[in-house]
């Protein structure tokens, strides 16, 4: 008993020791260069059989076979990669998602150059380069580590490496090349990928498709060691090795026997699932998606009528033989998975053979028991719904590469543990159903399943449910504030996106007259992730031309040739635009064709601004500090406190003259102040007021402040900051155009009736907050405040002093330690982000959150239906109207807009929702000084309106105008 032991554990280190030396090399690859590197398996296929080519083959010494190997083609290898791939992705700073991608095409890259090169067969011939003595593979990984940790810690290169780790444009400003240092890390990553292909190929199936996944699954080290310690790596390496011998050792009786087998066989790959739910992941939140289109997915409706008459073509010209025909609409079916998860909703979906192979399998089970064919294929599809909601209820709080490796482990777990297991599959065949027996008959039915399929798909993207998954692709945050329900859609779309995997997995078998496992294979379904992402992953045309190139590659003489070319294509993402994009666009709606014309030859209202350099509205703009104050504004026919208060149509981006020797008026300290909001015949500015009220409403009650009680004033002089009482004067007629921002009174003289006085908004309170990062850094210290209606509350303050952190507390995007944070009494602190905009408690961030692969008026409208008062369509008029989006540009896309109508658009989103309290992150942040004048004035007027309104702004100018209540924020406390 004490030698078996020993010998398992000696087989144990052998297979811990390859182990490790991939978890070396990833880790140091992720650490030089940010990229978790998929591809590693591949590169270590191809060194194994570079050096079976040269021993077996050519008959090299085994020495110098190996020297070549591991020290010329392994690590050159990786420096094409850097230069070729991962080096231009890195210099447009690309978001780990899309490197993820391009690993991902290089992975199926490499695996079709292995077939094509060597063929599809399995190797038994590898040539054993330290022999059979672990002690010597265990010593080469100690030395390795030993050797890594050294050269990272004592020596320059170390430093230089830490340094582009930690900040890489500061190390660039710093003097230090990193791309040389990205290409050391790349270089040694595919020494260590190589060494483990050479290690491993004696002992497993030298193939191009086994191999390359087995080296994966032992990512698990790599991500035990949080992509840091090597140790660690090394460990759990060894340990999960000797591991996975000892239950060999076990053999129960009955159905535990079979299963306990296959975990001993794949510890690695429950290793790597449990390692990607439950530890924390890597990536980061909100730049970890797959990225929006570049342009809308339309396709020609000429286009569309070509591809039907193709598809309809082998019923009417081919023989009788369509075996190959009738593969291409179910695979159609299954990447339209792919289109709904990864295109429309962002989510990196590695896993989809699974779901697609459960559909098969529970097709097949279900006939065999009595079941007809298409009564299993229909109960087939919800029975693997059921479990996409089981698999992917754990996954939707993963972001990023850890939700990337979460649907790749559930994908491999699927295949190692059910689907090529005896127990599960043995006996299994799986027929057509009664009466679609012939291909033709059958290949009808499937085109009638995928018409109906594409169908289902297109209403969803046009819908609220397709607009809040482009939104959570395009800005998760964002989307998460303008109400989105984020972990309900992530789920909603991984059961939809199981469920039509597994309608065309089984259509698939059917199909094919077999239940045949490597069709579902996870490297099929990494080749079909990469089909799609380079055909363009949010277009319906995609999964047609995706399947019918799959298939007829497949099926030609040289196997291997789908994967090689997709894998090429993948591998270039961050050079060539999905093939889609090459198609003629399809034609707009009328609206946004005379919309088009008419912004891009300046006509129009709304569209100030369109002639500057557009500015994306994922780029940073930052707090412009030290700008001098915008001047305060005259009306010609009377003042206006918001735009389009009685006077021609204004965007409300354009200052008018100030009026001299107006100062504008100081902020009060405290919890009172002066409502210097509040002007005579002034409009209602909040979107969800319908009419304006009357001229001379009386103003709520002031607060006393320590300044004194500044409320005792009469109504009319209490006007905007920069404005004067009005004349009387009835305005000019309005300018002409449909969409400007003008208000509904814009032209009227006649009296109109009385407003009732809006109710009291809630009032929202924040009591004794704490908060700590991770460090130890104390963001909040005790921190208290109260937010007034009709008020606009400024939070000013240096860099650091927990402006922001306090109000991503008040907004729900981040957990305080101890305090409450209360709306009119009741504790919100446990409600998330999304719960806290349906309550009313609406938000915009520094860092513009819109979404831009929507319209303006598709940006409004998803607030409009996830905000606080949902089902009032007019709202998104009223807000289009008050921010002066009214216009052409509400049929633009937002990506293209420049910053202030981008500020307008999410702020205009924000008031869709009909909120009574508005947080304003650093709102004036890229505008200039017009469009800070506009700002002011709506502000004004929305808190005139009784809205709550608090703003963090670093423009000291744009706060002396606007705030009643000024507080100082510093070291995490509010000083004054």
């Amino acid at each position: 008993m004490a030698s078996l032991t020993y010998e398992l554990t000696l087989a144990g280190l052998a297979v811990g020791s390859a182990a490790a030396l991939t978890g070396i090399g990833l880790i140091v690859t992720y650490r030089a260069t940010g990229v978790l590197n998929l591809a590693h398996g591949a590169v270590a296929m191809i060194c194994a059989y570079v050096l079976r080519q040269l021993v077996v083959v050519g008959g090299w010494p085994l020495p110098a076979a190996a020297l070549l190997t591991l020290l010329v083609v392994a690590p050159g290898i990786g420096l094409v990669l850097d230069r070729v791939v991962f080096r231009p992705l890195a210099r447009r700073e690309a978001n780990p998602a899309r490197t993820l991608v391009a690993s991902v095409g290089v992975f199926v890259l490499l695996v079709g150059a292995a077939v094509l090169l060597w063929g599809p067969g399995a190797r038994e011939d590898a040539p054993v380069l330290l022999g059979d003595d672990p002690w010597a593979q265990l010593g080469a990984v100690v030395a390795l580590a030993c050797l890594v940790t050294a050269v990272t810690r004592w020596t320059r290169f170390g430093r230089e490496l830490r340094a582009v780790v930690d900040n890489r444009p500061l190390a660039v400003l710093s003097g230090i090349d990193a791309d040389r240092v990205a290409a050391a890390g790349w270089a040694f990553g595919s020494f260590t990928a190589g060494l483990t292909g050479v290690l491993l190929a004696p002992y497993v199936r030298l193939d191009p498709y086994g191999m390359p996944l087995l080296v994966v699954e032992v990512i698990a080290v790599a991500v035990i060691a949080r992509m840091r310690s090597l140790p660690v790596a090394v460990a759990a390496a060894l340990a999960i090795g000797v591991a996975q011998a000892q239950l060999t050792r076990l053999h129960p009786e009955g159905w535990a026997g079979p299963l306990l087998q296959a975990v001993g066989a794949n510890l690695f790959v429950v290793a790597l699932l449990v390692a990607a739910l439950v530890l924390p992941g890597i990536g980061g939140r909100g730049r970890d998606a797959l990225p929006p289109p570049a342009r809308s997915g339309r396709v020609p409706g000429g286009l569309w009528v070509v591809v039907g008459v193709l598809f309809l073509l082998p019923l009417g010209f081919a023989g009788t033989d369509l075996h190959t025909a009738v593969q291409v609409p179910a695979l159609a079916v299954i990447l339209l998975s792919l289109v709904v998860v990864a295109g429309r909703g962002g989510q990196i979906a590695l896993g989809q053979a699974a779901y697609a192979g459960l559909g098969a399998l529970f097709t097949a089970l279900l006939t065999a028991r009595g079941v007809p064919g298409l009564v299993a294929l229909g109960l087939a599809v919800p029975l693997v719904a059921a479990v996409g909601l089981l698999t992917g209820r754990p996954a939707i709080r993963r972001h990023g590469l850890a939700l990337a490796l979460v649907t790749l482990a559930t994908g491999v777990a699927v295949s190692r543990f059910v689907l090529t297991q005896p127990y599960a599959t043995a006996g299994l065949s799986l027929g057509r159903p009664a009466g679609l027996t012939d291909d033709r008959a059958f290949y009808a039915l499937e085109l009638a399943v995928l018409a109906g399929c594409l169908a289902l798909v297109a209403a969803l993207r046009r819908g609220r449910t397709g607009r809040a998954l482009a939104a959570l692709r395009d800005h998760e945050p964002g989307a998460e504030a303008a109400g989105v329900a984020v972990p309900r859609l992530k789920l909603l779309a991984f059961v939809l996106g199981a469920a039509l995997a597994a309608l065309g997995g089984g259509l698939l078998g059917m199909g094919l007259r077999a239940f045949d496992p490597e069709a579902y294979d996870p490297v099929r379904g990494l080749l079909w992730f990469a089909a799609v992402l380079v055909l363009g992953a949010d277009s319906l045309l995609t999964p047609l031309a995706a399947a019918a190139l799959l298939v007829t590659l497949d099926a030609g003489p040289q196997a291997g040739t789908a994967a090689a070319l997709l894998g090429l294509l993948a591998a270039l993402t961050g050079r060539l635009p999905p093939l889609t994009n090459l198609l003629p666009q399809g034609r707009r709606p009328r609206a946004e064709e005379r919309g088009a014309r008419a912004s891009a030859t300046g006509g129009g209202p709304g569209d100030r601004g369109a002639r500057r350099p557009a500015t994306h509205p994922s780029r940073p703009t930052g707090p412009r500090e030290g700008r001098p104050a915008p001047p305060p504004t005259r009306g010609t026919g009377g003042e206006d406190a918001a735009p389009g208060a009685r006077r021609p149509a204004a965007h409300p981006s354009r200052a008018t003259d100030p009026l001299p020797g107006r100062p504008a008026p100081p902020p009060t300290r405290g919890t009172g102040g002066e409502d210097a909001a509040r002007g005579a015949r002034r409009p209602a500015a909040h979107p969800s007021r319908a009419t304006d009220p009357l001229p001379g409403r009386p103003a709520p009650p002031p607060t006393r402040g320590d300044g004194g009680d500044r409320g005792a004033r009469p109504s009319a002089a209490r006007t905007p900051p920069g404005t004067r009482p009005t004349t009387g004067r009835p305005a000019p007629p309005p300018a002409g155009g449909t969409g400007g921002d003008h208000g509904r009174g814009a032209g009227r003289t006649q009296p109109r009736t009385p407003a009732a006085p809006p109710a009291p908004a809630p009032a929202l309170h924040a009591h004794g907050l704490t908060l700590t990062h991770p460090g130890g850094v104390t963001a909040l210290d005790h921190v208290s405040l109260a937010l007034t209606p009709s008020r606009i509350t400024a939070l000013v303050g240096p860099n650091g002093a927990g402006k922001s952190t306090l109000f991503d507390c008040l907004a729900g995007t981040l957990r305080p330690r101890r305090g409450r944070i209360t709306l009119d009494g009741a504790d919100i602190t446990s409600r998330s982000a999304h719960a806290r905009t349906r309550l009313g408690i609406a938000r915009t961030f520094q860092r513009l959150a819109v979404f831009p692969s929507l319209t303006v008026e598709e940006n409004v409208r998803l607030g409009e239906e996830r905000g606080h008062v949902r089902k009032d369509p007019a709202a998104v008029e009223r807000s289009l109207r008050l921010l002066g989006l009214a216009g052409p540009v509400r049929h633009e896309t937002a990506a293209g807009l420049p910053t202030g109508t981008l500020r307008r658009v999410e702020l205009a989103r924000a008031l869709a929702g009909q909120p009574h309290t508005l947080l304003l992150d650093e709102p004036a942040a890229g505008l200039d000084a017009d469009e800070t004048a506009a700002l002011a004035r709506i502000l004004a007027a929305l808190a005139a309106d009784g809205l709550t309104v608090l703003v963090v702004e670093h423009d000291l100018d744009l706060v002396a105008g606007i705030a009643h209540t000024v507080h100082t924020m510093e070291g995490g406390r509010i000083v004054s």
